[in-house]
Formats: structure tokens, sequence, C-alpha cells
């Protein structure tokens, strides 16, 4: 007797765990329910995916959205969106919005305000402060949790750790994966005359220079073995950290961003002025050179966007008033494909790297790759589509990208969160029908 499924996907070339194939896939109920030669198969829906790359669903673990939904700003509405355009299939939002997530109550608002609003899945990171030391290891457990989130120098918003004493008491509560923003606030207090002399960002990687995070990383390091807690580090963008995290991988995870690999200074600070701006800063190019050993060497787990979509307005404000921070949720994938045409990086391990490294980075249950059981999260490629990114074509509210003009070969063609199409060919479809991603480590 033939087989049913919810969703057929016939034809394409699928990315699995053994390798790249020419395989059909059936879903059924949400989840991976056949791979192979279906071709007797009947489903609800099938698309035809001849010509193109079935990939595991993209899952970017860095997004700053911008809460509550002001006309003019980002919320999880058109964050999540801007992500489903760009092929990803579920966000990490970090705590550092307005209003910021520093506790249970404010955790369980986020899940339940995303509800019908957001187009992909998502999990919300806790922002951990002196305040709410004693309620992490407990809040880190709770539906909808990311994990704990440090800011050891100021970024944008409110949330600081900056101090070790501090530190040591956050990494010492609770079991889970810590992700830190590594910059030492001291240093960056004792330079930031540097950036209100020079007024213009080409002075914003000189300020927040390597030195900066290196300290913070190194500090990070000491703490997080002496309290033998697991920590990933965040958008990390110097040589020296790289070689310093390389013998650090017992305890560390790493990510980096398609930013830092794609930009450099002082180019982008003198064609995109404060457009260019984002914390840790876009460094030379040697610095960039660096960061691609570390992806081709395996020290780099999992890109991020870093996505944090301030408006026009806020950017055009005079350095250093002006905000951190770019858009990148809905360019990730497309950037990412045309470094792998480009001979950067192989698609393999830019599976890797964006569905698999993050889902074994924090224990997500269900997600990152494709096999049977699993969510039927798919990104459909076009490897050989020619495209130009626009600002025209920026879903965020802000309607910008550093980006814009950039011509590209690869280009997300479909998304498809638990065998529901969600975008096709540029367009958004049904509803915003999101959820909470599950993890293994929580109840």
């Amino acid at each position: 007797m033939p087989q049913t499924f919810d969703l057929l996907l016939k034809n394409g070339t699928v990315a699995t765990p053994g390798g790249m194939v020419a395989a059909d896939i059936g879903v059924r109920a949400g989840r991976i329910a056949a791979i192979g030669a279906l071709g007797s198969a009947s489903a609800a829906e099938a698309i035809d995916c001849a010509g193109l790359h079935v990939l595991p669903g993209v899952i970017d673990t860095q997004v700053h959205f911008r809460e509550p939904g002001l006309e003019y700003k980002e919320d999880l509405s058109t964050g999540t969106a801007a992500a489903a355009m760009g092929g990803v299939v579920a966000v990490f939002e970090m705590p550092n919005t307005k209003p910021s997530t520093t506790t249970a109550d404010d955790l369980a608002d986020k899940v339940r305000r995303a509800e019908g609003r957001a187009w992909t899945d998502h999990a919300f990171f806790l922002g951990a402060a002196a305040e709410n030391v004693e309620h992490l290891a407990e809040w880190e457990r709770l539906p909808g949790c990311a994990g704990i989130k440090v800011f050891m120098g100021s970024s944008t918003g409110s949330l600081l750790v900056s101090d070790d004493a501090t530190l040591a008491r956050v990494l010492a509560q609770g079991t889970r994966r810590v992700a830190v923003h590594c910059e030492d606030e001291e240093r960056l207090s004792e330079r930031k005359a540097l950036a209100e002399q020079a007024g213009h960002p080409r002075a914003h990687h000189v300020w927040r220079d390597a030195e900066t995070a290196l300290r913070a990383t190194q500090r990070l390091i000491r703490l997080a073995e002496a309290a033998r807690r697991r920590v990933h580090v965040l958008h990390v963008t110097t040589a020296e950290e790289m070689d310093f995290l390389a013998g650090h991988k017992d305890l560390a995870t790493v990510e980096t961003t398609p930013q830092h690999l794609t930009l450099a200074a002082p180019e982008c600070y003198e064609r995109l002025g404060t457009y260019a701006q984002m914390n840790p800063p876009i460094r030379e190019a040697h610095h960039r050179a660096a960061l691609w050993r570390a992806v081709a060497d395996g020290v780099v787990d999992v890109l991020g966007s870093d996505h944090a979509p301030h408006t026009r307005e806020e950017k055009d404000k005079p350095y250093p008033q002006s905000p951190s921070g770019m858009t990148g949720v809905q360019t990730l994938v497309p950037l990412m494909l045309d470094h792998v045409n480009a001979g950067k990086l192989s698609l393999e391990r830019l599976i890797d790297l964006t569905s698999a490294g993050p889902a074994r980075i924090y224990g997500i249950a269900g997600k990152g790759r494709i096999a049977l059981g699993y969510d039927g999260d798919f990104t459909l490629v076009d490897m050989a589509a020619e495209r130009t990114i626009t600002n025209r074509g920026i879903v965020s509210r802000c309607g910008w990208t550093p980006f814009d003009g950039r011509k590209v070969k690869g280009w997300p063609l479909a998304t498809i969160i638990r065998g529901r199409v969600v975008m096709r060919e540029d367009q958004l479809l049904g509803d915003a029908s999101g959820r909470p991603v599950r993890f293994q480590e929580t109840y």
C-alpha cells in the first residue's frame, strides 16, 4: 500500500548525516517519517526539489528583536518574518531588549507574546545580573529558555556583569551552557575617549580593540574552568581569541558572524559609517583571515547573525552616540552560500555551523539534522541562483542592510518548519505559527 504524508519533498539533493544523497522526504505530523525513493507515495502537499539542495533547517542562535512592537521598531512578528524570509527556521533572542528578559515572568511574557505572532520557532535567553544570580539555576530550565546570557562589557542595553566575583557566582548557578559577550568593561571605560575624540566610527575598532576582547575571554575561561561550567563565547572577532580558545575547547564553544567573515576595517567604516558599527566591532582584514582559519580548523562551532535592527534615525546619530548593531537574520544564509560558492567553506561545513552546531551546543531537541523522527525543518536552497541583496528586500522594520547592492550566488527558496511551508519564492505563506524550541535539559 502506498505511503501517505502531509508533505513530500521530491527529487532533491538531501543533506543527510551520511552525506549528500538524491532522495525524497516524507513528513507526517510535523516530523520526518521517511527518507529515500518515495515515488509511489502521496501527500497533501508535494514540492519538486529538482535542482535544489534540501538542508536541515537553519537555526540562528543570536538575534536581538525590539519589543514592544513600536511602529518604527522590530518586534517578534517582523523579526521572525525576516528570519523565515532568509531560510531560518528558529531563532534565539537575546535579553537586552525593551523590556529586558531577566526574570521568570519576563520569559513567560515573551513566550506568551510570541504565540500567534512568531513565524519561526523561538527561544529566549535570560540575562544574568547581580540581582538574579540565586534564581538562575531554576530559571534556566523553564520552557522556552535558551539559557543564560552574560554581558561582560557594556553594549546596547543596561545588562552588565563586569566583575569577576559576580561572574563567578553566575557560573556557579546551574548546569546549562552560558552564552557570553566578552569585552572587558574596565578597558572600554578607559579607552572611550578615543571614540569621543574621533567622532567617527572608523575609531570603533580602535576603542574596542583586540586586547579588550582577549582580556575578557581569558577572564571568562579562567572562571569557567574553576566552576567547571560550559560556556559559549559569542561573536569572536580576533585572531588572538581564536588562538587562545583553540586550547580550551573542552569547556568553550565558539561563535562568529557572517558580518565579521565578510566585512573589514577600515574600508567598511569609510563606506558605511555608523551602519558598520556593531559590538564587538568589525576589525582589520588580518583578523577576518584568522576567523576563516578558525572556521577551517574547526575552532568555530556556530554562526549567529547578531541581528540588531536599529532604525535609520538611530543609526544616523553622531558617533559614538549612535547605537551598535546591524541587521543580519535575513542575509545569513545568502551571504554564507555565496562564500560556499567562492570556495571559502564547504556546504557540509556550513550545515554544521548553522544546523548541527546549534543543536549540539544548546542541546536542542529534534532539530539540526535530516533524520527519521526529527522535526520536519528544511531550508531549500538554489546554489546556482544569482541575486542581489537590497534594502527594499529587507523585511525587518528598519528596512536596511549593510550588504545593500551586494551580488551573491546561492539563495534560500523555501523555509519549512515542522512540515509547514512558511516561505517560498520570497513570499511568506499561511499564518505565524512558530512554537517554543524544546531542549534536552529543560522541563
